[in-house]
C-alpha cells in the first residue's frame, strides 16, 4: 500500500510528457498570494509560450460577482521545488478580459519603467533584503517565544545558533534550497534581531525579474511555512514595544554607480530621492509608521537623512562603496510587506528619469 507521501513524490516524467504548472498571482489585499495548476502536454521554458489562464476575481476581491473574470498572463517561470520534475511556477499578473491591468496589476506599470530606453541602458540592479516572522499557529505569537509572554531583551538572536536563540531554522534553510532549486537568486540568509525574525536576500537581480523573483521566493516561503503548521508574517511591527521591526532594505545601482566616477551618481540619485521622501513613503508598504520610528536601527518616517555605514539612516552607503567611490546603496525605508514591483520601478523612476 501507498503512503500519501509515496503519490506525492511519484515522478510524473517516468511515465508522460505531461507537466503540471501552478499559476501565481497576487490577490486583493496587494500582499496575498493565490495559485492554482494546470496540465500541459510538455515541458515549457518561456512565458509566451504558456496558455493565458482566468480566476474568479470576486473570491479575491478583484472583481464583481457579476463580472468576475480576471485573465492571468503568465510573465515568468520557475521549476517547481514541491513537484520537482519538469514541473514549473508561473508568475502571472492580472487582466480584465478587455485586457487592461487590474487596480491591483502593480506589474504592468513597473515594467512599462524598465522597459524605457534610459533605464534599460543603465541595467539597474537590485538586492532586496526580505524580513518576516515566524508565528505560532494558534495564537498568531512568534515562534520560540512563551505563549502570553516574552522572551529576553534583543541581543543574544541575532545571527545566533543554539535552542534558546534560533527558532525556525528548518522552514528557513529549506526555504533557501528551494529557492536555489527554482532559480531564484537567493544569495543568503540570517536570523535577525528579534527572535522568530529572520531573512533572506534575493538579487542582484535586474529590472523587472527583481519583483518577480521576491514575489515566488515568498510564495514558496508560505508553501513551507503552510507544511510546518507556521504562520507566515510580513508585518513591519509585528510586537509592539522594544523589538526590532521588519524591513525590505532594497539595495540598488544603475551602470553609472557601478564605473568610475559612481559615487559622484550616488549622490545625485540619493538628493532625487530625498526631494520625493514623502511620495516614497506613500508606496513603502502599509503600517510602516509604526517601524520607521527613529529607532531599532530605523530613521523617522517624516525625516530624510543618509550617510556612510549608518544604519539609523533612510539610505545608507557601504563603506567599500565610498572607498571604490563607486557601487551601490541601500534604501532602508521599505517595509517588509512592501511590494517589490512598486518600489524597485520607482527608485529607477525617481534616480534615473524624474527630472527636478
Amino acid at each position: 500500500m501507498s503512503l500519501l507521501s509515496d503519490l506525492i513524490n511519484l515522478n510524473l516524467s517516468e511515465v508522460t510528457d505531461k507537466i503540471i504548472a501552478e499559476y501565481i498571482w497576487i490577490g486583493g489585499s496587494g500582499m496575498d498570494l493565490r495559485s492554482k495548476a494546470r496540465t500541459l502536454s510538455g515541458p515549457v521554458s518561456d512565458p509566451a509560450k504558456l496558455p493565458k489562464w482566468n480566476y474568479d476575481g470576486s473570491s479575491t476581491g478583484q472583481a464583481p460577482g457579476e463580472d468576475s473574470e480576471v485573465i492571468l498572463y503568465p510573465q515568468a517561470i520557475f521549476k517547481d521545488p514541491f513537484r520537482r520534475g519538469n514541473n514549473i511556477l508561473v508568475m502571472c499578473d492580472a487582466y480584465t478580459p478587455a485586457g487592461e491591468p487590474i487596480p491591483t496589476n502593480k506589474r504592468h506599470n513597473a515594467a512599462k519603467i524598465f522597459s524605457h530606453p534610459d533605464v534599460l541602458a543603465e541595467e539597474p540592479w537590485y538586492g532586496i533584503e526580505q524580513e518576516y516572522t515566524l508565528l505560532q499557529k494558534d495564537v498568531k505569537w512568534p515562534v520560540g517565544w512563551p505563549v502570553g509572554g516574552f522572551p529576553g531583551p534583543q541581543g543574544p538572536y541575532y545571527c545566533a545558533a543554539g535552542a534558546d536563540k534560533a527558532f525556525g531554522r528548518d522552514i528557513v534553510d529549506a526555504h533557501y534550497k528551494a529557492c536555489l532549486y527554482a532559480g531564484i537568486n537567493i544569495s543568503g540568509i540570517n536570523g535577525e534581531v528579534m527572535p522568530g525574525q529572520w531573512e533572506f536576500q534575493v538579487g542582484p537581480s535586474v529590472g523587472i525579474s527583481a519583483g518577480d523573483e521576491l514575489w515566488v521566493a515568498r510564495y514558496i516561503l508560505e508553501r513551507i511555512t503552510e507544511i510546518a503548521g507556521v504562520v507566515l508574517s510580513f508585518d513591519p511591527k509585528p510586537i509592539p514595544g522594544d523589538w526590532n521591526g521588519a524591513g525590505a532594505h532594497t539595495n540598488y545601482s544603475t551602470k553609472s554607480m557601478r564605473h568610475d566616477g559612481g559615487f559622484e551618481v550616488i549622490k545625485k540619485a540619493i538628493e532625487k530621492l530625498g526631494l520625493r521622501h514623502k511620495e516614497h513613503i506613500a508606496a513603502y508598504g502599509e503600517g510602516n509608521e509604526r517601524r520607521l520610528t527613529g529607532r531599532h536601527e530605523t530613521a523617522d518616517i517624516n525625516t530624510f537623512c543618509w550617510g556612510v555605514a549608518n544604519r539609523g539612516a533612510s539610505v545608507r552607503v557601504g563603506r567599500d562603496t565610498e572607498k571604490a567611490g563607486k557601487g551601490y546603496f541601500e534604501d532602508r525605508r521599505p517595509a517588509s510587506n512592501m511590494d517589490p514591483y512598486v518600489v524597485t520601478s520607482k527608485i529607477a523612476e525617481t534616480t534615473i528619469l524624474w527630472k527636478p
